[in-house]
Parts: C-alpha cells; structure tokens; sequence
C-alpha cells in the first residue's frame, strides 16, 4: 500500500488493474491544484488516486507518491506520453513489462 499525504491509500496492484483496463500501458500524472468536480483529466493518476483519498478536492500525485510508484520498480517514467483527453505529450507512468524497463 501506498499512503497518500492528505490520507488515504491505495494498492500498486489496484493502480495497474486500473491502467490495464484502459486498454493502455501508461498512465498520465495529471496533476492538478482544483476541486474534483473542475478536474479536466479524468483519466490521470491524480484523478484516480483521487477516488482513494480522504480529501478528493487536494491534489493527490505529488512527487512523494511518484517516487513512491516508482520505487516499486514496476513502473516507468516517462515525459513524453500523449494524454488521452487533450492529445498533448505529457508526464506519466509506463507500466514494465515482466519486470524490465518499457520501451
């Protein structure tokens, strides 16, 4: 489990369930600083995490969660991934493949 700075957590394994059923390997941080009812990536890490904290009006991935995820050794990095909703390129996390770095 990871915990979140503002309460709550959530499972890593729950967090790539998620990913793997939007039918993509990654997954956008998304990081907004607005209440969750004006959030316009609904589809984004802090979105999600949002759903598992105490407090779903707070920003939620912030870097300590990030390095947290990334400690596990299951995810990636990546700076230029296209957002689903806004087609910009953008942060996000790539999930490994069988244990080794994604490409």
């Amino acid at each position: 489990m990871i915990d979140l700075s503002y309460g709550g957590s959530f499972s890593v394994d729950a967090l790539i369930k998620h990913i793997e059923n939007s039918g993509r390997d990654f997954i956008i941080i998304g990081q907004q600083k607005r209440m969750l009812s004006e959030h316009t990536k609904k589809q984004s890490l802090d979105f999600w995490l949002r759903e598992h904290a105490h407090n779903p009006n707070q920003k939620q991935a912030e870097n300590k969660v990030i390095s947290a995820l990334l400690a596990t050794k299951m995810f990636d990095l990546s700076r230029n991934l296209k957002c689903p909703e806004t087609g910009r390129m953008c942060r996000g996390l790539i999930l490994r493949k069988d244990g080794r770095a994604a490409t």
